[in-house]
């Protein structure tokens, strides 16, 4: 019995259950088995395209789908409607990830590489997500939405740039009062300091700083929340 629960627990919808429970995050039951899906299609397009680096699943599930849940407390406890921006998703990291276990979200994904469109296009209809919108293109300090009151409530990013970098390039498209988490690991702190340093006049300003581990690797991540400035 003990060996034919570890079995069941190796399984990707076990390591989510257990990385989930690990993490204290809840969600429904239908959410896990979206995930799950999802997480099966990434397999399979992963053979024929480089979405993530190959590795056992357990590391893919950790360091992509786990970690992109670390943001469901920040956008639980953040004014509604959510009206999220993922820039440069990839194959839906953070972003399709949050929109799978919470899909009552409005979630824009921003990826310039037509390849990740296609595959981010693929799994929206094998899932069903209503509210999950693709743009194929490259956010710019210039770009706004084609409607002025639908600029975005939450801005967020993996590893896309500095915290510098990545505010000046969200200032346009974040509504006054939004917020932008930067998803960090352990540099997120010198970046912040790069950032009072060399932005003394930034439209954003550090609203709070969560510390998080991964569960099972233990590894360090951090996010880092800027609330902009009402104009």
């Amino acid at each position: 019995m003990h060996g034919r629960f570890q079995s069941e627990l190796m399984k990707s919808k076990g390591i989510l259950t257990k990385g989930l429970d690990l993490m204290g995050l809840q969600v429904a039951e239908n959410a896990i088995d979206r995930l799950d899906q999802y997480f099966l299609e990434l397999t399979k397009w992963n053979q024929k395209m480089n979405l993530v680096a190959m590795g056992p699943d357990l590391k893919i599930i950790e360091n992509h789908f786990l970690d992109s849940l670390t943001l469901i407390p920040t956008i639980l406890d953040s004014e509604k409607p959510v009206n999220l921006l993922d820039v440069g998703t990839g194959a839906g990291f953070p972003g399709l990830v949050l929109g799978t276990a919470l899909p009552e979200l409005n979630i824009t994904l921003m990826e310039p590489r037509l390849k990740r469109v296609s595959f981010l296009k693929h799994v929206i209809r094998t899932l069903g997500l209503s509210k999950v919108t693709v743009l194929s293109e490259r956010l710019d300090k210039n770009y706004k939405p084609e409607e002025e009151n639908k600029r975005f409530t939450l801005i967020t990013s993996r590893a896309l740039t500095r915290i510098t970098d990545f505010l000046e390039l969200s200032a346009c498209a974040c509504r006054p009062g939004g917020k932008v988490i930067c998803m960090k690991g352990p540099n997120g702190k010198d970046e912040v300091r790069e950032w009072e340093k060399e932005t003394p006049h930034s439209p954003f300003q550090l609203t709070e700083t969560r510390e998080l581990r991964l569960p099972f690797s233990n590894a360090l991540r951090m996010l880092v929340i800027f609330t902009k400035v009402e104009e």
